[in-house]
């Protein structure tokens, strides 16, 4: 059956960029509502120019970032909102070299999201033990592909229907793949003195 009917606006993709603005517009609203001390913003900013400056360092291998990585490592060691505000710094600031276009408040709400799921996950100690982290780190790259590629089909794919979304998404797969095997690379290497280092800046301000 043909989902066109349920998508056929050329705004659908319009719709989608909006929600994702909202969304994090709304976060950074929370954070600022907070008012975060020193210790918080720092290591937030931190994180965010070392993912952003690794992104561009990766630049020449497709889908192996440590974007996610660095996401997931601060939302688990600064909580969920800064995890997001990691995030969705890294890919504002990376895409000053890569280039801004619709697909930025996209990519900022995608790494934000992640960072702020490895805080609720991190926060109910489900991130313990390396293997959560490894599929924690797997997971990431599908949810951001997931992302991505479903604001890419509804706005651009034309005709719309189930064959021709099911066709793009899977033509996605296999870099989604590589994202998530690179991630959870990054995560395992990074995880220890990382994180390590993070909880000593936290403790010492």
């Amino acid at each position: 059956m043909a989902i066109s009917a349920l998508s056929s606006s050329d705004f659908t993709g319009g719709l989608t960029l909006l929600a994702a603005l909202v969304c994090c517009g709304f976060l950074f609203e929370e954070v600022e509502r907070e008012r975060p001390t020193l210790r918080q913003i720092m290591p937030t900013v931190c994180l965010g120019a070392l993912a952003a400056a690794g992104r561009i360092l990766f630049a020449a291998v497709p889908d192996v970032k440590p974007v996610s990585a660095i996401a997931i490592l601060a939302g688990a060691c600064l909580g969920p909102r800064y995890g997001f505000v990691t995030g969705a710094l890294a890919a504002l600031v990376s895409n000053m070299f890569f280039g801004q276009g619709a697909w930025t408040p996209l990519q900022m709400y995608a790494w934000g999201l992640i960072g702020y799921i490895a805080g609720v996950l991190a926060a109910h100690h489900l991130l313990d033990k390396r293997w959560q982290l490894a599929i924690a780190g797997f997971l990431s790259g599908l949810l951001f592909g997931l992302i991505l590629n479903g604001w890419y089909i509804l706005g651009y794919v034309r005709p719309l229907t189930w064959a021709t979304a099911g066709i793009a998404f899977a033509a996605g797969i296999p870099f989604d793949i590589v994202h998530g095997i690179a991630t959870t690379g990054f995560l395992l290497l990074i995880w220890i003195p990382w994180g390590r280092s993070l909880r000593r800046v936290l403790a010492r301000f």
